[in-house]
């Protein structure tokens, strides 16, 4: 009897240990597939023009329900967006040419329910908001959506960029929480509900936009 047994768990070894690989495989793909991953611009769109180098690009990103019961609270919430041009060079370390800096404040007013959202290039200074752009929007859809694009940012002076040589243009976009009021930025730390980091890198050839 005892033969028997061992000959027929012996017999049933590979069809258990196949089973217990593909649920395991299975399980692996399931928990890959619903794992959040973190949104990149698609594309940036390079523009080299006489006058100067810019750039467009559309971001893919949704705020967490902590962020948007904020702004309902009142509390303005700030993005920042970077964008560095660097010379590429064979014999050294690539060389930053450009820098500039987009911010965005987006802001609700309970009283006209209307979202209101300044744009300026550098730091966002609350008595030079009068100088930034600025849009109202009815809707919050309208307002998100406007953040999330950037049209014909100019990003270099056309004197800076070598004719004949490629860049590389740095691009990153964050939601900024050293412009919260202090209390809320200490309860943030951390969370993940607050995290909005985004960033790609494309190639600019020279005179030729790719």
């Amino acid at each position: 009897m005892m033969v028997f047994i061992t000959r027929c768990w012996k017999s049933l070894l590979p069809s258990l240990l196949l089973g217990w690989l593909a649920t395991a495989v299975l399980g692996l793909g399931l928990a890959q597939a619903q794992a959040p991953s973190s949104e990149a611009p698609q594309s940036l769109r390079l523009e080299r023009a006489d006058d100067a180098l810019w750039l467009s690009t559309q971001l893919e990103f949704e705020l967490s329900q902590a962020v948007v019961d904020a702004l309902h609270k009142g509390i303005p919430i700030y993005f920042v967006a970077d964008a560095d041009v660097l010379r590429e060079r064979w014999y050294w370390t690539n060389k930053k040419v450009a820098t500039a800096r987009r911010q965005f404040r987006l802001a609700y007013q309970p009283l006209t329910r209307q979202w209101r959202l300044n744009i300026i290039s550098g730091q966002i200074v609350e008595a030079e908001l009068g100088l930034s752009l600025n849009q109202n929007f009815e809707s919050w859809s309208e307002a998100l959506n406007a953040v999330r694009r950037i049209s014909r940012w100019k990003i270099a002076d056309a004197a800076n960029l070598a004719a004949d040589a490629r860049h590389i243009v740095d691009f990153r976009f964050r939601l900024d929480l050293a412009q919260l009021p202090r209390p809320l930025q200490i309860g943030t730390l951390g969370q993940s509900d607050w995290s909005i980091e985004l960033s790609r890198e494309q190639i600019l050839e020279g005179e030729t936009v790719k």
